[in-house]
């Protein structure tokens, strides 16, 4: 057969037992390997493919499927572009992504399809999680690892006398991602409700990749602003003093959206000649995001957990009245121990 890749890519993906590990990691350095390899001779047998090279002693063993997998196929990026996302605005949403905590919990079938969705639309509702202290960890620890931060493990949302995160008011909070000002960013957020009799307090979640892509086609020149200027977000506290410059709208390296970072409260002054032109882009974006079609409202009843991307879905939060109980408690975890469950629950089912 007729091998479009190069020699050293054939060299170095070797799959024979001196060259990987029973475990399937490499057992040699790319420095290791001649830089000067060509191919001498290709032996087909069945499904097996064998190479050797000019100047290497040493016999390559492919299997025919892997190499054209690997090979043949385009790159598909990682998962967290915006290509391998459902996109939506609230109407896009007949019914909301959502399961039972005991189907959840009883069968790895329906857990599948509920992480699944958060890997796709962003974000997943579990019913009838106990409403009890603590138990928004054990959603987390289904999945993943719980990332602690200077809130620690977790957050208690509710109105505090001396509050270090206006999160901690009744006050309305506009769509925005957490912790903007932390690198890395915690990639997951939790928000499970043990109680919600105030009046108001309805949670919101905005797809910030399809308010991104809505920039990018409505005012591309304000999009490339966001997306090249670096800004800072901070945070102090007594505890605590964090900050991290990112861009807004972050793309990998073939200009798909990738991340979003917004939030008005911990945004610093910024400095220098962008400002002029950077401005006019963040309230294009801003009027974007707050736009009633593009804002899911939900109201999260005693054992409803939420779920959800951070790095792509904006919440928020209308008013509440203080006098009446409202109580969530949150914590966050990060999407590459989701997606590592999402893998290893499709191998079994397979």
């Amino acid at each position: 057969m007729e091998l479009a890749a190069p020699a050293i890519w054939l060299r170095d993906n070797c799959s024979c037992g001196r060259c990987r590990h029973a475990n399937g990691q490499k057992l040699h350095g790319i420095t290791d390997l001649a830089a000067d390899l060509r191919v001498s001779a290709i032996t087909e047998t069945g499904e097996e493919i064998r190479i050797r090279f000019d100047g290497d002693e040493h016999e390559a063993v492919f299997d025919r499927d892997w190499l054209s997998t690997w090979w043949a196929e385009p790159e598909d990026g990682d998962g967290r572009t915006e290509d391998a996302k459902r996109t939506w605005s609230a109407a896009d949403l007949a019914t909301v992504p959502d399961c039972d905590w005991s189907a959840y919990r009883a069968g790895p079938a329906a857990r599948l399809a509920a992480l699944e969705s958060v890997l796709s639309t962003g974000f997943v509702m579990l019913h009838g999680v106990p409403a009890d202290d603590g138990a928004v960890l054990d959603v987390a620890e289904t999945f993943g690892f719980v990332r602690v931060t200077n809130y620690g493990d977790l957050f208690d949302v509710r109105v505090e006398a001396d509050p270090t995160n206006l999160a901690f008011t009744a006050l309305p909070i506009s769509p925005h991602t957490d912790n903007p000002y932390r690198d890395p960013v915690p990639t997951l957020q939790l928000l499970h409700c043990l109680s919600n009799a105030a009046r108001g307090g309805d949670s919101g979640l905005v797809d910030g990749f399809r308010a991104a892509a809505l920039l990018r086609a409505e005012q591309p020149a304000a999009f490339d602003v966001l997306t090249r200027t670096e800004v800072t977000f901070a945070f102090s506290a007594p505890d605590a003093e964090l900050r991290a410059r990112r861009p807004m709208i972050g793309l990998d390296t073939q200009g798909r959206i990738r991340e979003v970072r917004f939030n008005n409260r911990s945004l610093q002054p910024m400095r220098g000649e962008r400002v002029a032109e950077f401005y006019p882009a963040y309230r294009a974006f801003a009027e974007i995001l707050n736009r009633p079609e593009l804002r899911l409202v939900l109201r999260l009843a005693p054992g409803d957990c939420l779920v959800f991307d951070n790095t792509r879905l904006l919440h928020a939060r209308t008013a509440f009245d203080a006098v009446g109980e409202r109580h969530l408690q949150g914590c966050y975890a990060d999407l590459d121990g989701l997606a590592s469950t999402v893998a290893v629950l499709r191998r079994e089912l397979a």
